[in-house]
């Protein structure tokens, strides 16, 4: 049996170098891709593999990122195994070729979004508008009352009841179902009234809204015509 050379290799080595220069210049330009798209802010979709401690693994553009938990939401996350398998938009924060270290996060652009929704619900709402909500805080100048769909607006303590209160703790409680109207919208903080929608402990009532007010009026009617078609029931005529 021949013995074996270097020469016999050769052609060989020399194919794993050139499939070598190849991989790692690949991999200097999907890095390269990396970088521009986090000076650029574009967002990229990748696919979750894997759920480690402390956040999640996804691959892009070929490179494995890791996702912390803090930044797969715009809320606390306490399910990682949940997201496996999820394909999420996410920004590139740190593009670290050299230490070979890709952070990503979707947090940024959840939020972005949250945002957008919140301004074309609060477009629906105008001063004099009648909303229904819940009293998820009250502050020593004010309650901030939650209107849904993660918009609150605050009831300063003037505008509660038509006299004049120490605390907003008189009126409200938190947790309580309150009506209250919008009395102005500024840099996206609404400012609500609740006077006139509330009762007041210390004497003064809610006024009815307009569909309340034709509501009982279409009652009362009904129950005027009923008596009077039974007392003219009860009338003999002469012949």
């Amino acid at each position: 049996m021949a013995e074996e050379t270097m020469k016999d290799y050769e052609k060989e080595i020399n194919e794993s170098l050139e499939n070598f220069k190849k991989q790692e210049s690949e991999e200097d330009f999907n890095w390269d891709k990396l970088k521009a798209e986090m000076a650029s802010s574009t967002p990229i979709e990748v696919e979750i593999i894997e759920a480690v401690k402390g956040g999640c693994v996804a691959y892009a553009e070929g490179i494995r990122g890791f996702i912390p938990a803090s930044r797969l939401s715009g809320h606390y996350v306490k399910d990682l195994d949940s997201f496996v398998g999820k394909k999420i938009n996410v920004l590139v924060t740190e593009a670290d070729q050299e230490n070979d270290r890709l952070i990503l996060s979707a947090r940024e652009l959840i939020r972005e979004q949250e945002a957008e929704e919140r301004n074309k619900r609060i477009e629906t709402l105008t001063p004099g508008t009648i909303v229904d909500g819940k009293v998820e805080s009250i502050m020593p100048y004010g309650a901030f009352v939650n209107l849904g769909d993660g918009i609150s607006g605050l009831v300063h303590i003037s505008e509660f009841v038509e006299r004049r209160i120490s605390s907003p703790h008189e009126i409200v409680k938190e947790g309580q179902d309150v009506r209250v109207k919008v009395k102005n919208i500024k840099d996206g903080k609404i400012s609500l009234t609740m006077k006139g929608l509330i009762d007041d402990p210390k004497g003064g009532k809610a006024v009815k809204t307009k569909e309340e007010s034709d509501e009982h009026e279409y009652s009362s009617g009904q129950e005027a015509t009923t008596s009077l078609g039974s007392l003219l029931a009860g009338i003999k005529l002469d012949k």
